[in-house]
């Protein structure tokens, strides 16, 4: 998988570009929702560059699939956290989980993937600890 420094615009990026991949597809509404939000302006990338780390994150998951068949099937627990380790800085943090739960509302639908990984960064940024799924994304929607 590319790295990408410790609180770079790309790594908070990513975050939030595997969160956009996690349920299968990616919707327009989404895509709408984030570059409503003037998503690469707010994190500091160059125009153009969200689509970027969108695709590389793709061709680098694509790699880990093997007999898998799922993109995002490569993405354990490890994997995430790791990912979520190179978004250090508690305003990129904040930053990334308002991005992310813009786009997990847009489509009207949570996915337990979604859930999955904005749970993750609710716990290991310790931004509070949902004792379900459920809950820990209603909490990051609201932020």
């Amino acid at each position: 998988m590319h790295s990408y420094p410790k609180n770079s615009p790309e790594a908070a990026a990513r975050v939030i570009a595997l969160l956009l991949i996690s349920d299968g597809h990616v919707s327009r509404s989404e895509m709408d929702a984030l570059y409503g939000l003037g998503i690469e302006r707010e994190l500091g990338l160059a125009p153009g560059a969200f689509a970027r780390v969108l695709r590389t994150l793709c061709e680098d998951l694509l790699m880990g699939t093997h007999e898998r068949r799922v993109l995002t099937g490569s993405v354990n627990a490890e994997t995430l956290s790791a990912l979520l380790n190179d978004v250090s800085n508690p305003e990129l943090q904040d930053m990334v989980l308002h991005f992310a739960s813009t786009a997990v509302a847009a489509d009207h639908h949570v996915a337990a993937a979604e859930a999955w990984i904005m749970e993750a960064a609710l716990a290991q940024w310790r931004l509070g600890k949902a004792p379900t799924t459920q809950n820990a994304t209603e909490r990051a929607l609201t932020m």
